[in-house]
């Protein structure tokens, strides 16, 4: 009979280290994949039932700016605050208000903002805590042009749907 070491390794369950692989997806929870235009974005929504857009902007933008809109393919864009508008800080309720909107961890979550900056972020975040993420690279109006303006790029500069609030 083994005694002491031995004995307790002999009991041991292997434990898998990674995530399982989704065998249809090819893909493993909890992975930032990859910074995408909105053209491939709205392909991919077109085809993925449960993958999900979330526009992480800020209340301010939602109204003032507009945003994407998915009604054509039957979905609708969901809108989480990573930052709080005025003081910019992080949204601490950020995965909770996600959740609250039904988006699990099994899901496809693209996120966009104006310019894909905040919304990489707001990906890496949330892949670190399991979700599998994409960022739409150029976001909503693109960055900065060297005319001080945005919307040479991005969503609403592909001319993919989308509406004022």
């Amino acid at each position: 009979m083994a005694r002491g070491f031995a004995a307790q390794r002999s009991h041991w369950t292997p434990v898998e280290s990674r995530p399982p692989v989704n065998r249809e997806t090819h893909t493993v929870p909890g992975q930032f994949l990859c910074d995408l235009s909105a053209a491939q974005v709205w392909q991919n929504l077109q085809h993925e039932v449960d993958a999900v857009l979330v526009d992480i902007r800020t209340r301010a933008e939602w109204t003032f700016v507009g945003g994407p809109d998915l009604a054509t393919l039957g979905k609708s864009v969901l809108q989480v605050e990573w930052q709080v508008f005025p003081n910019m800080e992080r949204n601490p309720r950020f995965v909770r208000e996600l959740q609250a909107q039904g988006i699990t961890l099994g899901q496809r979550v693209y996120l966009i903002c104006r310019s894909g900056i905040r919304s990489r972020a707001a990906a890496e975040f949330l892949a670190e805590r399991g979700y599998t993420t994409y960022n739409v690279t150029d976001g909503f109006e693109g960055p900065i042009n060297d005319q001080g303006q945005r919307g040479a790029s991005g969503w609403r500069a592909e001319k993919l749907p989308w509406k004022q609030s």
